[in-house]
């Protein structure tokens, strides 16, 4: 008899549940989202109003948003540790070209795009034509963008960012009944989401996953692997770039914009069940797990809890997701529950009369 054997026992249910909720999951990354929120709650009754809501979602939505670029790069088989560093640069340039002076605000918006666009190109570049792992090309781009902006600036970013580049993070639709505000960010993030669904579920979506899954096979079955995971990065640099605009308007500009966000938006993506390694989640999950993660900080805030624990909650988080990741991969696999198949058929040797050789 073959297969796997079935662990059975409450035990064993219990073990199974544990380890689904430290791991991650695109279903129980909602469960878990929703106990926090109703922890929350019962904390702080006020934080359920709609108002309070919907600046919850303003706060969150640059990191929703980077864990919806950093998808498209860790489902293709990839990493992208540069998105942190990259929101950095952008938001410093942007405060530095902008000077405060409106009419700069549009050229200067474009130039962070192109400027987005460059580095997800050089970063797919790097690691699909020269072949080096995008674990190490993206922490050199991360090094290199931390240090040039430090050099330039000196440690201390100068110059000021327009109101209308604040609008989009600061801003929306005002004066509107039961909520009051209706954020823009929270427009943009929907609007991102839904082209990110739509394009995973487009012939180069599924050939992205495909690629994460099994690259040799995508290749041989007629994908441009190099292709497809340089456009990967390419978004993902390009939201990383949304993401900078977002939260220059909503918070300004500090010495320490964008640091640990690269780790925050990885936490978020295993989270929401996507294997490091590629091949398995969607982007819909990914972006639960990164409300997860902002929820999950905010009840810290509430317990009072100093934000140091961050990094090793975050940490944790990490190494149980591809832990319970790994112990699931050969039990879904189902080439490991397949017996050996025989070998032909070979004439039996008979040995001499008269004894053995």
């Amino acid at each position: 008899m073959t297969g796997t054997a079935v662990r059975t026992g409450p035990g064993a249910t219990a073990r199974d549940l544990v380890g689904r909720l430290a791991g991650g999951g695109s279903g129980t990354v909602f469960a878990l989202l929703i106990l926090i929120f109703a922890i929350i709650f019962t904390l702080n009754p006020s934080f359920a109003a709609p108002p309070s809501l919907l600046a919850f979602v303003k706060a969150a939505a640059p990191l929703v948003i980077l864990a919806a670029g950093q998808y498209l790069v860790i489902v293709s088989g990839e990493l992208d540790l540069s998105v942190g560093s990259l929101v950095g640069a952008q938001v410093v340039l942007a405060a530095a070209l902008i000077d405060g002076e409106a009419s700069r605000t549009v050229p200067v918006l474009l130039l962070m795009i192109a400027f987005g666009a460059a580095v997800g190109l050089v970063n797919g570049l790097v690691t699909t034509l020269l072949k080096v792992p995008s674990i190490i090309t993206t922490l050199g781009t991360m090094l290199v963008l931390y240090g040039a902006i430090r050099l330039w600036t000196g440690g201390a970013p100068t110059g000021a960012l327009s109101d209308e580049f604040r609008v989009a993070g600061r801003g929306g639709i005002e004066d509107l009944p039961f909520i009051g505000q209706l954020p823009w960010a929270l427009l943009i993030l929907l609007a991102v989401g839904g082209a990110v669904v739509a394009l995973m579920r487009s012939p180069f979506g599924r050939t992205l996953v495909a690629t994460g899954d099994n690259d040799t096979a995508a290749a041989f079955s007629g994908a441009r692997v190099w292709r497809v995971r340089t456009l990967a990065f390419v978004g993902s640099s390009l939201l990383a770039t949304l993401a900078g605009i977002l939260i220059g308007g909503f918070a300004g500009v500090t010495a320490q914009v964008g640091d640990g966000l690269e780790f925050a938006a990885i936490t978020a993506v295993v989270l929401g069940g996507v294997v490091l390694g590629g091949g398995r989640g969607t982007v819909i999950a990914a972006m639960a797990g990164a409300l997860t993660v902002e929820a999950l900080f905010t009840l810290f805030n509430q317990l009072s809890l100093p934000s140091t624990i961050q990094p090793t909650v975050q940490g944790l988080i990490i190494i149980a997701a591809v832990a319970y990741a790994a112990r699931e991969r050969p039990i879904r696999s189902p080439r490991s529950a397949e017996p050996a198949l025989p070998g032909p058929d070979k004439p039996t040797e008979v040995p001499p009369a008269g004894g053995t050789r």
